[in-house]
């Protein structure tokens, strides 16, 4: 493996759009792959960080961290983590989450929040291992996707 580098996304490319359509296939077969002007949106929002792990000519993980504040203070949320199948296993993950905690830290968040699948073994040990608790707490999901019902207001 050649030097990895971790870098903000500030501008979409087509061969950055086209990586990150790859990587959103990984990981999430039900997910619709984001439009150029879609990731220029994420890119560009005053709320999102596009974390992007990239060797000398390719992208290959990614993560999305959202800072906001709210009345009870700054928060911050890890989506979206995915290294190329091909890259797993070399830290990179560990990389994009330590520079997404070292932002939210610079930004004053309180806490930061992520959820991962218990079937993501892997995953689940490096959150614990880089200081995340699993919480107890109900998460519930509200869906707009076609088939399920509109919204009840």
């Amino acid at each position: 493996m050649g030097a990895i580098e971790i870098e903000e996304v500030c501008s979409i490319t087509p061969a950055a759009a086209q990586a990150i359509g790859e990587l959103v296939r990984q990981l999430s077969s039900s997910a619709k792959v984001p439009s150029e002007s879609e990731l220029e949106q994420i890119a560009h929002s005053p709320a999102t960080v596009l974390l992007a792990a990239r060797t000398s000519n390719e992208i290959v993980g990614m993560l999305t961290l959202v800072i906001f504040r709210i009345p009870t203070g700054v928060r911050g949320i890890i989506e979206d983590v995915v290294v190329d199948e091909a890259y797993r296993g070399q830290g990179i993950a560990e990389a994009l989450t330590r520079e997404a905690l070292a932002r939210s830290e610079a930004a004053g968040a309180r806490t930061i929040d992520l959820t991962s699948r218990p079937s993501r073994e892997a995953a689940n040990r490096l959150y614990q291992k880089l200081g995340f608790q699993k919480r107890d707490s109900n998460v519930y999901r509200f869906s707009f996707a076609e088939g399920v019902r509109k919204s009840p207001l």
